[in-house]
């Protein structure tokens, strides 16, 4: 459905930002929760248990790339005329996410999880991928894109707390040894999920079709021989590899990658290392995970700091205090006190200001990056880029998962046991702290040189704008000029022209002008 003129406001962006608190919530209940759940109720071993998250995830991960391109050109179609070609994903996902109850049923073997852990993720990656190439559509200024990024991740903290606090108070109520704590909890989930992707439908719309579209629409070609269908899939993977040379997406997605991949073995381990390294129930686990409820006021301030100082300062920031409490975290297991669950919880709540800043960030950087690609391609991608940030993070995230399950067998941890020998302790330690923070130190460095802001955003589409309205190249402005090649990596000679994409040669980074924010 094509809406024209609709403003974005505060209401219409808390509805499309609905859609994360599965996004935020689901995952965070996954991480946090699932492989525990599996070794210590189901009866699985953590490799067997890390498996199902790795192999669900590779297989959807490599779903999630034909998603976004199917997508881009699902307008061509019945479904996508008549519900749009982005929300029409959201419509027939609201009501299977009351599969994520199949998950937390016990007594079930390694296929069964499997099959509904895989179905699951499947089912995320057909609504997520397209939502989030909302913004992009809804609008083209960067404070209102803003607004819908702050909103999104305002609720997507909302959904990390309630994905922590309620297993930790059901855990409390129903005591540490019932799985049917686990089973409520997903009821709970899947029955909030499904209204809240449903809202997010109901609330948003997309932009007009392009005279290019509408062209495409009365082309009836179909490829019919395996070497036609060989070409079209070449070429699929190819726009894919084309998304790498933009150099300031390059830079976001390893920002991305490594801060979010920090992120999830921090929220692996975290449940391990409060019961095992330090002794306290799996209830209090949660009520320190469930201190991500900060991150509702810290959002709100985000949005504004992301307006004011751009996403690289927010990155130093977010990685920093993580690092830091990490560190506290790790001198509270060396010199345990009286004052432990205190400082715990303090830690704890620092924490979740740096991890909410850090979520926050990429997802609002991200509607500008297809801009930056249409200066290089001519063409207007989200789809695309949305899908290799879906297909890159459920690799690396399924990588990670199965590492952390591998290095915790191999260390000794034995499935179902109350006690651990010292042997697996130190290896939950290690991925703890070595593990998380190493991944963080990668992220500040590439966030140190990522350029991309409000300033440098507005430069670049106002560059754009006066090409589209046939401005001449040679009349280009000497700081246009600069950002252009900054945040694209190409020569500016060579953007903008025909087979722009094919032809470009990438400008080195010691030609391309380092831009201050």
């Amino acid at each position: 459905m094509i809406r024209k003129n609709r403003k974005v406001t505060i209401p219409v962006s808390i509805g499309y930002g609905m859609t994360d608190i599965m996004g935020g919530g689901a995952f965070t209940v996954i991480g946090a929760w699932l492989l525990f759940f599996y070794t210590t109720f189901v009866g699985l071993s953590p490799i067997e248990a890390a498996s199902i998250v790795a192999i669900a995830r590779i297989v959807d991960a490599i779903v999630s790339l034909f998603m976004g391109r199917f997508t881009d050109h699902f307008y061509k179609n019945y479904f996508g005329k008549k519900f749009g070609r982005r929300r029409f994903f959201l419509l027939i996902g609201a009501p299977l996410m009351l599969v994520y109850i199949l998950l937390w049923l016990d007594g079930m073997n390694f296929l069964f999880y499997l099959a509904v852990y895989l179905a699951f993720e499947v089912i995320a990656a057909m609504v997520l991928i397209p939502w989030e190439t909302l913004p992009s559509e809804m609008t083209k200024d960067f404070n209102e894109r803003t607004k819908l990024s702050t909103c999104r991740m305002f609720l997507s903290a909302a959904g990390t707390f309630l994905a922590t606090f309620i297993p930790g108070v059901l855990i409390g109520w129903l005591g540490e040894k019932n799985a049917d704590a686990y089973l409520i909890n997903g009821i709970v989930f899947a029955v909030l999920f499904m209204l809240c992707v449903f809202i997010s439908w109901r609330v948003t719309w997309e932009r007009e079709l392009t005279p290019q579209m509408l062209a495409e629409m009365e082309k009836s070609y179909q490829p019919t021989s395996a070497s036609q269908k060989l070409q079209v899939l070449f070429t699929l993977f190819k726009d894919y590899a084309s998304t790498l040379k933009v150099r300031a997406f390059r830079k976001h997605l390893a920002i991305y990658l490594f801060s979010f991949t920090a992120k999830d073995v921090y929220n692996t381990v975290f449940v391990f290392f409060c019961v095992y390294c330090l002794h306290v129930s799996s209830s209090l686990a949660g009520t320190l995970l469930s201190m991500s409820i900060v991150g509702l006021p810290v959002t709100l301030a985000a949005g504004v700091a992301m307006i004011k100082y751009g996403p690289s300062r927010l990155y130093v920031f977010a990685y920093s205090v993580m690092i830091l409490c990490l560190g506290g975290f790790f001198l509270v297991y060396q010199f345990p006190t009286e004052n432990k669950v205190v400082l715990l919880v303090i830690l704890a709540g620092v924490y979740q200001v740096g991890r909410c800043v850090l979520e926050f960030t990429p997802w609002n950087v991200f509607p500008f990056i297809p801009d930056i690609d249409e200066m290089i391609s001519g063409q207007r991608r989200e789809g695309l880029f949305a899908a290799v940030m879906t297909f890159s993070r459920k690799t690396t995230v399924a990588i990670a998962t199965f590492i952390v399950g591998l290095l915790l067998q191999s260390g000794g941890f034995v499935k179902g046991s109350q006690v651990q020998p010292q042997e697996a302790v130190t290896t939950i330690v290690m991925l703890l702290f070595v593990g998380t923070v190493g991944l963080l130190l990668v992220a500040l460095w590439q966030a140190l040189t990522f350029h991309l802001n409000k300033r440098t955003h507005k430069i670049f589409v106002d560059e754009l704008d006066r090409l589209k309205a046939n401005g001449l190249k040679q009349n280009v402005a000497p700081q246009a000029r600069e950002v252009v090649e900054d945040l694209t990596g190409y020569a500016y000679e060579k953007l903008w022209c025909k087979d722009s994409a094919s032809q470009s040669e990438p400008v080195t980074l010691n030609n391309a002008v380092a831009l201050r924010k």
